[in-house]
């Protein structure tokens, strides 16, 4: 079968960028889920998108082929491509065209009869026409309204059929700036496309593009949201390579912005508790029956996030908090340091004691969450408690180990209190 770049399954292309991209540097042999066939087609398809991108390694085992990536020269996001590549048969571009010329003028509607009549008209010009009947047009059409390609209206018992107006397309500004940070932006990326304009207005210093994977299960989540609506989750485990299945209520969105890695805060009922997936580890999201619950517990999460560092959370009859509380100390040309600590304290609070010194506490559900952003003022801390006298421990038994690596044994752990 001759290849193509068209697109049938998108969680196959999903899989293959995170391996070529996220994941990276895995030689051909070392895709074991799929033949070596498999991997060479997906490698070709990626290459057909993205060869601006593409790179390799060779080593001693072989070649490594990956994607390399600097947002200080791609403004937008290359991993759009992917969804601009759809597999569509002949039959389906033809019924296409001729359907949004019958339908040009949003002014004028049609029968499905008269749609079926003119469509046939279209093609009789052909030596052998491709007919279409009545049930494949009413299908097209559904779907074409589904999208607000469509709208239809009854006269008395005939469905009629006509374009939906244009809508006003927002600033280019406005478009490029949604297409790169907000959620599902590969829309922006379409409209863009649609103005036929593609400057680059912004620059990011940490642009996070690898969401853009995630955007069909991001819209199934938000359309689940709106209408407030129970999901069933499939999410994959990548440790153990299986897919389990959760039935929940979606609440929130969470967006890291350290990693830029999206999480859903949902409902799980065999739990009694709300807690995180990865929108990365979500396979699919089959919308389901209406949330009776989704107000309240969306005022429960409300009430959770002045103690959430991350994503943790407590159970719904829970009551576990943590306490964090650290000093740091600055000379005079740091004052970006303060700074820097009123930007991130997130739900915590910050206390200056004197022009050199400040004050760090938080009342948290996970105190070990906290840990990567305290250990960056390592250097600067002259003291930290944790109530979790375990976790206070092992922070403490790693700054020894880093002093031990560097040779610096003793070194200034002996001032931190």
């Amino acid at each position: 079968m001759a290849y193509s770049e068209l697109v049938k399954n998108f969680n196959r292309i999903r899989d293959y960028m995170r391996e070529f991209y996220v994941y990276g540097f895995k030689r051909r042999d070392e895709y074991t889920k799929k033949s070596a066939r498999s991997y060479d087609d997906e490698r070709r398809r990626l290459e057909s998108w993205l060869g601006d991108y593409m790179q390799f390694r060779q080593t001693a085992d072989g070649k490594n082929v990956f994607l390399s990536i600097d947002s200080r020269v791609s403004r937008h996001n290359p991993l759009y491509k992917a969804w601009k590549a759809k597999s569509f048969t002949d039959g389906d571009i033809t019924l296409h065209f001729i359907l949004m010329d019958i339908l040009s003028d949003p002014s004028v509607s049609f029968s499905i009869s008269e749609i079926t009549d003119r469509i046939d008209t279209y093609l009789s010009v052909f030596s052998e026409p491709r007919m279409f009947d009545e049930s494949t047009v009413r299908k097209k059409l559904k779907e074409y309204i589904k999208e607000g390609l469509v709208v239809s209206e009854k006269s008395g018992k005939t469905m009629l059929y006509s374009r939906a107006p244009a809508a006003e397309l927002p600033d280019t500004d406005v478009l490029d700036f949604f297409s790169e940070i907000a959620p599902c932006g590969v829309v922006g990326s379409f409209l863009l496309d649609k103005t036929g304009e593609h400057e680059e207005h912004f620059a990011f210093k940490h642009h996070y593009i690898t969401s853009a994977l995630d955007s069909d299960i991001l819209c199934d989540l938000f359309i689940a949201m709106r209408e407030k609506r129970n999901v069933t989750l499939e999410s994959i485990n990548r440790r153990k390579d299986w897919i389990t299945e959760n039935h929940v209520v979606p609440l929130k969105i969470m967006i890291s912005v350290q990693s830029g890695r999206q999480y859903l805060m949902a409902f799980v009922p065999r739990f009694n508790r709300i807690t995180s997936f990865r929108t990365d580890n979500i396979v699919s999201v089959k919308i389901d029956d209406t949330a009776e619950r989704f107000d309240e517990l969306r005022d429960v999460l409300k009430g959770m996030l002045p103690h959430m560092w991350g994503v943790s959370t407590q159970s719904l009859s829970g009551d576990r908090m943590e306490h964090v509380e650290f000093v740091i100390r600055y000379a005079d040309d740091e004052g970006y340091i303060p700074q820097r600590l009123e930007r991130e304290k997130r739900c915590g609070t910050v206390e200056h004691l004197d022009n050199h010194t400040s004050r760090f506490t938080a009342d948290v559900f996970d105190a070990s969450e906290m840990v990567p952003w305290i250990r960056t003022f390592i250097c600067r801390i002259e003291s930290v408690s944790f109530s979790d006298k375990e976790l206070e421990e092992q922070f403490r038994s790693d700054i020894k180990e880093m002093y031990s690596m560097y040779g610096l044994e003793g070194g200034d752990t002996d001032d931190l209190q």
